[in-house]
């Protein structure tokens, strides 16, 4: 597996997480996708990786099929922290991909200069947190209400890894 720059090439290849509705019942894209989602994301990102505020990267495997997304939403640099987080479409679930994309994912962060790294998962999504824990991260507890997603309000479970941390 290999991550490259999430850039306007990809947008193609996110058809199937755009209409999976487990994607879309864990994480913060809108249901459905508005027109041009993509488009706009992918933007977005481009515009966070010139300005140092996010990163994101297309998960490939070695003969160029998507296997996900791996993300930073947001990076503060000054304070040495990061959200990240990870998307696998169905057909790459189910052999170890997100857990692999959240380590390599991890490993930039540090090598970036992070001293923290946190990832925000939606209560009851336990396969995103079973990516967590394979991954060395630490459950730190729940925020409740955090969350506002077309009109809803959802709890969430932080989970945070830091250098000093022991490789998993």
């Amino acid at each position: 597996m290999r991550l490259e720059p999430f850039a306007e090439a990809h947008i193609p290849l996110l058809d199937e997480l755009l209409g999976d509705p487990d994607t879309l019942r864990w994480t913060r894209i809108p249901e459905p996708p508005p027109h041009d989602f993509g488009r706009d994301w992918t933007s977005r990102y481009e515009a966070g990786r010139a300005d140092g505020t996010k990163e994101g990267f297309a998960a490939l495997d070695d003969d160029g099929h998507f296997l996900g997304l791996a993300l930073v939403p947001s990076i503060d640099r000054e304070a040495g922290e990061a959200e990240l987080g990870y998307m696998v479409p169905p057909s790459a679930r189910g052999r170890g991909v997100a857990t692999a994309i959240l380590r390599e994912l991890t490993a930039w962060a540090f090598d970036q200069g992070i001293e923290r790294c946190e990832l925000v998962i939606s209560l009851g999504n336990t396969g995103s947190e079973r990516v967590a824990e394979r991954a060395g991260y630490v459950l730190e507890g729940t925020l409740r209400s955090i969350h506002l997603k077309q009109g809803k309000r959802e709890d969430v479970t932080v989970w945070s890894r830091l250098p000093s941390d022991p490789d998993p």
